[in-house]
Protein backbone atom coordinates (compact mmCIF):
# COMPACT_ATOMS: atom_id res chain seq x y z
CA UNK A 1 0.00 0.00 0.00
CA UNK A 2 2.67 2.64 0.44
CA UNK A 3 3.06 2.36 -2.90
CA UNK A 4 -0.12 4.46 -3.70
CA UNK A 5 0.49 6.22 -0.93
CA UNK A 6 3.85 7.60 -2.75
CA UNK A 7 2.27 8.11 -6.13
CA UNK A 8 -1.05 10.19 -3.98
CA UNK A 9 1.54 12.39 -2.52
CA UNK A 10 3.64 12.80 -5.93
CA UNK A 11 0.28 13.97 -7.67
CA UNK A 12 -0.46 16.09 -4.72
CA UNK A 13 3.23 18.10 -5.40
CA UNK A 14 2.45 18.13 -8.64
CA UNK A 15 -0.87 20.02 -8.10
CA UNK A 16 1.09 22.42 -5.98
CA UNK A 17 3.82 23.47 -8.52
CA UNK A 18 0.59 23.88 -10.46
CA UNK A 19 -1.20 25.63 -8.63
CA UNK A 20 0.37 28.95 -6.60
CA UNK A 21 -1.42 28.97 -3.28
CA UNK A 22 0.57 26.61 -1.18
CA UNK A 23 -2.63 24.77 0.24
CA UNK A 24 -2.18 21.41 -1.76
CA UNK A 25 1.41 20.73 -0.35
CA UNK A 26 -0.07 19.44 3.26
CA UNK A 27 -2.23 17.11 1.55
CA UNK A 28 0.99 15.70 -0.14
CA UNK A 29 2.82 15.96 3.59
CA UNK A 30 -0.36 14.06 4.83
CA UNK A 31 0.44 11.36 1.75
CA UNK A 32 3.64 10.68 3.08
CA UNK A 33 2.55 10.56 6.67
CA UNK A 34 0.01 7.85 5.65
CA UNK A 35 2.62 5.68 3.41
CA UNK A 36 4.97 5.57 6.76
CA UNK A 37 2.08 4.42 9.25
CA UNK A 38 1.55 2.14 6.04
CA UNK A 39 4.63 0.03 7.04
CA UNK A 40 2.73 -0.67 10.49
CA UNK A 41 -1.01 -0.59 9.75
CA UNK A 42 -2.77 -3.17 7.40
CA UNK A 43 -6.58 -1.03 7.65
CA UNK A 44 -6.73 0.93 4.18
CA UNK A 45 -9.53 2.97 6.60
CA UNK A 46 -6.81 3.31 9.59
CA UNK A 47 -4.59 4.79 6.92
CA UNK A 48 -7.08 7.14 5.07
CA UNK A 49 -7.88 8.39 8.39
CA UNK A 50 -4.39 9.41 9.53
CA UNK A 51 -3.74 11.01 6.05
CA UNK A 52 -7.05 12.95 6.22
CA UNK A 53 -6.32 14.40 10.47
CA UNK A 54 -2.27 14.94 9.36
CA UNK A 55 -3.42 16.87 6.39
CA UNK A 56 -6.11 18.77 8.25
CA UNK A 57 -4.02 19.78 11.64
CA UNK A 58 -0.78 20.34 9.39
CA UNK A 59 -2.90 22.71 6.84
CA UNK A 60 -4.42 24.79 9.76
CA UNK A 61 -1.94 24.58 12.24
CA UNK A 62 0.63 26.41 9.43
CA UNK A 63 -1.99 29.00 8.42
CA UNK A 64 -0.47 31.89 9.99
CA UNK A 65 2.70 30.71 8.24
CA UNK A 66 1.63 30.84 5.36
CA UNK A 67 -0.32 34.18 5.24
CA UNK A 68 3.43 35.28 6.18
CA UNK A 69 5.32 33.65 3.02
CA UNK A 70 2.58 34.46 1.14
CA UNK A 71 1.37 38.22 2.11
CA UNK A 72 1.10 40.29 -0.74
CA UNK A 73 0.89 43.79 -0.11
CA UNK A 74 -1.79 45.32 -2.54
CA UNK A 75 -0.77 48.97 -1.63
CA UNK A 76 3.03 48.17 -2.82
CA UNK A 77 3.65 50.70 -5.49
CA UNK A 78 6.49 49.29 -8.21
CA UNK A 79 8.07 50.25 -11.23
CA UNK A 80 6.77 53.52 -12.94
CA UNK A 81 4.72 54.19 -10.45
CA UNK A 82 6.83 53.73 -6.94
CA UNK A 83 7.50 57.64 -7.95
CA UNK A 84 4.64 59.13 -7.34
CA UNK A 85 4.36 61.51 -4.66
CA UNK A 86 8.39 62.21 -4.92
CA UNK A 87 10.22 65.06 -4.85
CA UNK A 88 11.76 66.38 -8.62
CA UNK A 89 13.19 68.81 -9.89
CA UNK A 90 12.09 70.99 -12.93
CA UNK A 91 14.93 70.52 -15.71
CA UNK A 92 13.12 72.30 -18.74
CA UNK A 93 10.30 74.49 -18.11
CA UNK A 94 6.52 72.95 -18.06
CA UNK A 95 4.63 74.98 -20.67
CA UNK A 96 0.87 73.54 -20.84
CA UNK A 97 0.36 75.36 -24.03
CA UNK A 98 3.37 74.33 -25.53
CA UNK A 99 2.78 70.63 -24.53
CA UNK A 100 6.87 70.97 -23.19
CA UNK A 101 8.23 70.53 -19.60
CA UNK A 102 11.02 67.84 -17.70
CA UNK A 103 11.45 67.06 -14.26
CA UNK A 104 14.15 64.69 -13.05
CA UNK A 105 13.03 62.34 -10.15
CA UNK A 106 15.71 59.95 -8.36
CA UNK A 107 17.96 60.19 -11.14
CA UNK A 108 15.45 59.81 -14.17
CA UNK A 109 14.60 62.16 -16.44
CA UNK A 110 10.50 62.24 -16.90
CA UNK A 111 8.38 64.32 -19.33
CA UNK A 112 5.78 66.42 -17.38
CA UNK A 113 3.07 67.97 -17.33
CA UNK A 114 1.51 70.78 -14.77
CA UNK A 115 -1.22 69.82 -12.45
CA UNK A 116 -3.30 72.66 -12.44
CA UNK A 117 -1.82 73.79 -15.94
CA UNK A 118 0.00 76.57 -15.00
CA UNK A 119 3.63 77.44 -16.41
CA UNK A 120 6.16 75.89 -13.91
CA UNK A 121 9.95 77.18 -14.19
CA UNK A 122 13.59 75.78 -14.36
CA UNK A 123 15.07 74.94 -11.21
CA UNK A 124 11.54 74.47 -8.90
CA UNK A 125 10.95 72.07 -6.59
CA UNK A 126 7.56 69.55 -7.87
CA UNK A 127 6.05 67.17 -6.10
CA UNK A 128 4.82 64.23 -8.50
CA UNK A 129 0.95 63.68 -8.21
CA UNK A 130 0.54 60.70 -10.43
CA UNK A 131 1.97 59.27 -13.73
CA UNK A 132 -0.45 59.40 -17.08
CA UNK A 133 1.06 57.22 -19.41
CA UNK A 134 4.82 58.22 -19.62
CA UNK A 135 4.30 62.03 -18.46
CA UNK A 136 4.28 62.44 -14.83
CA UNK A 137 1.50 65.20 -13.46
CA UNK A 138 3.51 67.52 -10.98
CA UNK A 139 2.22 70.27 -8.49
CA UNK A 140 5.08 73.47 -6.99
CA UNK A 141 5.74 72.99 -3.69
CA UNK A 142 5.09 75.89 -1.50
Amino acid sequence: MWQIWLIVAGFFLILEIITTGFLVFWFSIGALIAMCTSFFIESIIAQTAIFLISSTILLFSTKKFVQKLTKKDANVKTNVYSIENKIGKVIVDINPVEGEGQVKVNGETWSAKSYNDTVIPVGTKVSIEKVDGVKVIVKPLN
